[in-house]
């Protein structure tokens, strides 16, 4: 026997004590869904059977499971639940968190329960107790339906019970699987010629019946139109416009959800006597002129619609009239009611209609909203919601927008089929609050969660989240510019060879065992990681005239204070000119990843403060050393050893020395500035991070050859893993780049982004030379014993957190693409910088 149950919903087993509910659960249930009495009882008083912890224990019983709720997760209550008021709790618990109430019962005969109650240690109570909750449970049977339960399977005995399959359903709103791309239709309102212009400029074919009329339309490239309600009343053909959506959404060439419209249609059409005000009264005279058997069609098909549907795994969610957050997904009345009616004040307007609250302005979720219900002049975007409904039977347009493209098409009216109560106006001046540039700090502050494409939920805790704000209002670029942070990069496991910490054999034998073998290697430059973002048109930045771009750090600083950097940006931009990028791309602005050289650049203090001071206290001591242990030595005094060593840390010392002094060229103005791109992050409507390597370096070399001077190559060698030949070669390059003062190479996968069975592909994993090393670990960290000690390092948090910065970093780059709101985009940003603040070995 199937008993099916909503994906995600409130269970209550019912029945008497050793029904066999604990064993029911165990058996179709996961351990962390059920939350049983006797455990609960346990945990509060060490006992399941201690009675007299009954109260404490449902405390916390319906506490657990109201956070499972919240988090939309299904919930099992395993308990006698044989009363009313026991069941009344759990009922309101499913209902205060928009889930439906399932009830599975388990009837067995009494005879059966006492019996097994006397073979379980510790229950002492005699048959009577059990013959009471047998009475309760029988009395309760007929009214579990008017106590609020959605679904209702009774198991009548032993059998019924054995031979019991948990099904699982998604509810009818989870369309999560349903990937589009889509056409959503703001309100219709019996407006059938414009419903067909705008379907036609869609690219829909119709297809008509014998009659002529239209009963269907279809997309040659497969797009589905979503109907997002109110597609009758007050325009001039509601039976019309409902054959054809009725038609294509049969036909699988399109969705719909319900509209308050629809909702009273429904009413008349089963009898119910509804006001016949704003347009129902039209609707029913056009409707008495069909078949019966129409009227009927048309009954069953808006009774079917469901309040709203979550499509594309999550990402786009339409109602009618919008929808908040934390009702995606949910079922129960509040829910329909909002996205039928929208969020209302219960009051009135001077047009006698409801005041609705901008419930968008404070809309802060991951997926779009597309809806209606309420005419605005032209379709506006809000934080990544938007109202599609321009009052078409008004004498506006019938508009449509594309998903995922986020473009607005649209059909002007015929002409006013039906003059509005309240005239239709731009926006209030209020709506300014809306504006999807402004940044709030609880977009960012606490502990939050921001949703990748690519990996999943990525969380940020609080403590990360204050240090990356402190980051961010101080010192960073500004925000508007800010598109993308770059990840940490990870270094490869220790290699085992003598006298280095690092060597590519282990990179490469890292992506071989995650199925990688195409890697592309790339000259690692010492300078410091540098985003350029150069932009043709200010404007599309929100920035003055003249305005060509910003250069800033991997933590969001800007690199010049000065104005070197407009100079630079000018220079690159220049070049980008005369390469074509700007055309070839069609785009108004580029933003690349790079090295900005010399490292003296940004590192002027650190060399000066640290590393130099280092290297002079170093070479000075240790000569007149060696010299006082020589005379020593020569006096007799056993000093060999001392000596050796002391001999050893001078040339260590001096290597230290010319190590930092390769990276620390002089500047003067522009004067010896270079910049080393090795990605083509994004353009307008694209972002390109997760393309192959030989397209960014492609495109990137045309850069090169369009100013030689000013912007550097980033060498490269291609390598097949399994190729011996081949890895053995690479090795060499990094040896010859290494001895020749480079800081190594980062080998990354040739394809870009890759996903394997574990999940993303590291996006580089740098190997740096032994001599560059030097700079990171001090001078003497090639003796033998200093590299026993360094190679005992932990690389699993660094790697981890790479993933989790390069999956932060593309979903900013893709929302940038998308176009959606600024704050959304910084999120993603800003969860970098959070990142940054976990406690990893910073010479890893």
């Amino acid at each position: 026997m199937n008993l099916s149950i909503p994906e995600h919903c409130l269970v209550l087993l019912i029945g008497v004590s050793g029904s066999g509910k604990s064993t029911f659960a165990v058996e179709h249930f996961g351990p962390y869904e059920t939350l049983s009495s006797d455990t609960f009882r346990g945990l509060v008083a060490d006992d399941e059977n201690d009675q007299s912890a009954t109260a404490a224990a449902f405390d916390a019983l319906r506490y657990v499971a109201a956070k499972r709720l919240e988090q939309n997760r299904l919930t099992v209550v395993d308990a006698t639940n044989v009363q009313p008021a026991s069941r009344r709790a759990f009922v309101e618990l499913a209902r205060e968190h928009d889930m439906l109430p399932v009830a599975i019962v388990l009837d067995v005969p009494e005879r059966v329960a006492v019996e097994r109650n006397a073979a379980r240690p510790g229950r002492d109570f005699g048959a009577a107790v059990v013959r009471r909750q047998h009475d309760q449970l029988r009395r309760s049977l007929k009214g579990l339906g008017r106590e609020g339960f959605r679904r209702i399977h009774v198991l009548d005995g032993e059998e019924a019970i054995a031979d019991a399959v948990i099904v699982r359903e998604p509810l009818l709103t989870d369309r999560r699987d349903e990937h589009g791309p889509f056409d959503a239709i703001g309100d219709v309102h019996g407006c059938r010629g414009e419903l067909e212009a705008l379907l036609e400029q869609l690219g829909y074919v119709l297809r008509r019946d014998e009659e002529g009329r239209p009963v269907d339309a279809a997309h040659p490239e497969g797009r589905r139109a979503i109907f997002l309600g109110d597609l009758v009343d007050r325009g001039p053909d509601a039976p019309g416009v409902l054959r054809l959506a009725m038609g294509m959404v049969a036909a699988g060439n399109a969705l719909a959800v319900p509209g308050n419209h629809e909702e009273k249609l429904v009413r008349a059409l089963s009898g119910k006597n509804p006001s016949t005000a704003h347009g129902l009264a039209e609707t029913l005279a056009q409707l008495a002129g069909e078949t019966e058997e129409f009227r009927q069609e048309v009954l069953a098909f808006c009774r079917g619609l469901v309040s709203h549907l979550v499509l594309d795994d999550g990402r786009l969610v339409v109602a009618h009239a919008g929808l908040i957050e934390k009702y995606h997904g949910r079922a129960s009345g509040r829910v329909r009611a909002f996205a039928l009616y929208g969020d209302t004040t219960g009051e009135s307007d001077e047009y006698g209609l409801p005041v609705r609250l901008p419930w968008a302005e404070d809309y802060r979720g991951d997926a779009m909203v597309l809806y209606g219900h309420t005419p605005v002049p032209e379709v506006v975007w809000i934080n990544g919601t938007a109202c599609v409904d321009t009052g078409a039977v008004f004498g506006g347009a019938l508009s449509a927008v594309r998903y995922p493209e986020r473009e607005v098409v649209a059909v002007p009216a015929e002409r006013v089929w039906y003059e509005p109560v309240r005239p239709l106006a731009p926006p209030e001046p209020a709506a300014e609050a809306r504006e999807p540039g402004v940044l709030r700090i609880d977009d960012v502050t606490g502990k939050h969660i921001v949703e990748t494409s690519t990996h999943g939920r990525v969380g940020v805790r609080e403590e990360q989240a204050a240090g990356a704000l402190e980051v961010m209002s101080r010192w960073s670029v500004d925000p508007r510019h800010l598109l993308y942070l770059p990840p940490t990069m990870s270094p490869p496991a220790t290699s085992k060879r003598p006298g280095l910490l690092e060597h590519p054999d282990e990179a490469f034998a890292a992506y071989r065992a995650a199925g990688v073998d195409e890697l592309v290697l790339q000259e690692k430059h010492m300078g410091s990681r540098a985003v350029v973002l150069l932009a043709r048109d200010p404007a599309r930045f929100d920035a003055p005239a003249g305005w060509r771009g910003v250069i800033h750090t991997r933590t969001g600083r800007p690199f010049f204070d000065d104005e070197r950097g407009d100079r630079l940006l000018a220079e690159l931009g220049d070049a980008a000119e005369r390469a074509g990028l700007f055309t070839a791309l069609e785009t108004s602005w580029l933003l690349l990843d790079a090295e900005l050289l010399p490292w003296s650049l940004k590192a002027e203090e650190l060399i000066r403060d640290l590393y130099a001071s280092t290297g002079a206290a170093a070479t000075g001591a240790l000569p007149a050393a060696i010299a006082a242990l020589e005379s020593a030595r020569d006096a007799g005094v056993e000093v060999g050893a001392l000596l050796e060593r002391t001999r050893e840390r001078a040339a260590s010392a001096i290597a230290y020395r010319d190590a930092y002094r390769r990276y620390s060229a002089p500047v003067d103005g522009l004067e010896g500035i270079q910049l080393a791109p090795f990605q083509l992050l994004a353009s307008e409507g694209r972002s390109h991070a997760e393309l192959p390597h030989a397209w960014h370096l492609e495109h990137l070399d045309r850069l090169v050859e369009a100013d030689p001077v000013r912007i550097r190559r980033t060498e490269r060698r291609w390598l097949d893993a399994r190729d011996d030949e081949a890895t053995a070669s690479a090795m060499a390059w990094w040896e010859e780049l290494t001895a020749a003062g480079g800081e190594g190479i980062v080998v990354k996968p040739a394809a870009g982004l890759v996903r394997t069975a574990k999940g993303l592909a590291l996006p580089g994993i740098k190997v740096r030379g032994r001599e560059y090393l030097r700079i990171i670990y001090g001078p003497d960290y090639t003796a033998e014993a200093n590299l026993s000690r360094l190679r005992d390092r932990s690389l699993g948090l660094k790697r981890s957190l790479a993933l989790r910065e390069y999956a932060l970093g593309l979903e900013a780059l893709e929302r940038v693409a998308r176009g959606e709101p600024l704050w959304r985009v910084h999120q993603a940003v800003f969860a970098v910088l959070a990142m940054e603040s976990d406690p990893v070995d910073p010479r890893l």
